[in-house]
């Protein structure tokens, strides 16, 4: 009799586990599996400062990077180039010439990557195969400085053509950097749009041949009109005392003619054309410039002395252009 009741008891004790795990699933369990969410359907976003990032390869070695002046002389370079190298293990050789040069040297295989301004020419460049891709880094703008007592009337023109214009008219000093950069490049095609070809033989325009540092010294010492990048003349402006902005505004926000708008683009050289290019340095030099944290420190820069940066973040990580 009692071993008759242990079987019934064992039966029911049984039961009573079977049903238990059936039962309903209690708040906050799922009876299915979860849909996936955003985050997981979703490539990550790019890390953001503070996110740890991967370790790059330490690929060692020398870059060689052929660039404008105006990335050399406004200080950017000496800002963020000692986060690639310390990144890569590389040492980076800046070459800072005109954009013209800076694409020469690509074209002559003594430079790995250049960072330009001028995109014409960079197209021209990379469809002749002399580059690998172009990608969009960062913009500035050009404004027009001269003489805080503007005897041109530079401060009432409508547009940089009209602005040529009046300094021609009344043949007040104009210095050119005539250096084939990407600001005497876009120099040349606002006289163009003017529909005039300044001669040096005049006397009032002046052909320097020099970078946008030397020829911002230059006008200041002659009290002179020139076509600067902002980001030079703003890292130069306590040197350049007799200089002032008289058209193009404050800030970009502020430059009434969009023509004046100055992309800068990077391009890795072809190593099929030249023996000794670095294109695994010069390729993680793209990456990494276009990369979110580098544009943010390139959006950083010179808003603590300036009040705005000297540079605008362009690039979209991956993008070709």
């Amino acid at each position: 009799m009692l071993r008759r009741w242990l079987v019934v008891f064992l039966v029911i004790l049984l039961a009573a586990c079977g049903s238990t795990s059936g039962a309903a699933p209690t708040t906050g369990q799922s009876q299915t599996t979860a849909e996936p969410t955003t985050a997981q359907t979703e490539a990550p976003a790019a890390a953001t400062p503070g996110q740890t990032e991967a370790t790059p390869q330490q690929l060692g070695g020398r870059l060689r990077l052929a660039t404008t002046t105006s990335t050399d002389d406004s200080g950017l370079l000496d800002a963020i180039l000692p986060d690639f190298e310390q990144r890569y293990g590389a040492t980076v050789e800046v070459i800072a010439v005109g954009t013209g040069q800076a694409l020469k040297l690509g074209e002559n295989g003594d430079a790995d990557v250049v960072l330009v301004h001028a995109r014409a020419q960079e197209n021209a460049f990379v469809e002749a195969g002399y580059g690998l891709y172009r990608r969009d880094v960062m913009q500035n703008d050009f404004i027009i400085v001269g003489p805080p007592d503007d005897p041109a009337g530079v401060r009432e023109a409508a547009d940089a053509a009209d602005a040529f214009t009046r300094i021609a008219n009344a043949e007040a000093i104009f210095v050119s950097r005539g250096d084939e950069s990407g600001t005497h490049t876009r120099e040349r095609s606002i006289w163009e749009k003017a529909g005039i070809t300044p001669d040096p033989a005049s006397g009032w325009y002046q052909s320097l041949g020099q970078g946008m540092g030397e020829t911002l010294i230059t006008a200041n010492e002659q009290q002179a009109y020139t076509l600067a990048d902002r980001g030079t003349y703003l890292s130069m402006r306590d040197r350049l005392r007799d200089l002032t902005i008289l058209f193009g505004g404050e800030t970009i926000a502020e430059n009434p003619d969009p023509s004046l708008i100055n992309p800068y683009g990077v391009i890795p050289v072809n190593p099929e054309r030249h023996d000794g290019i670095r294109v695994d340095l010069a390729e993680a030099f793209v990456e990494w410039i276009t990369s979110l944290r580098v544009q943010e420190m390139i959006a950083n820069f010179g808003q603590d002395e300036f009040g705005q940066p000297l540079f605008y973040p362009l690039a979209t990580p991956g993008a070709q252009s």
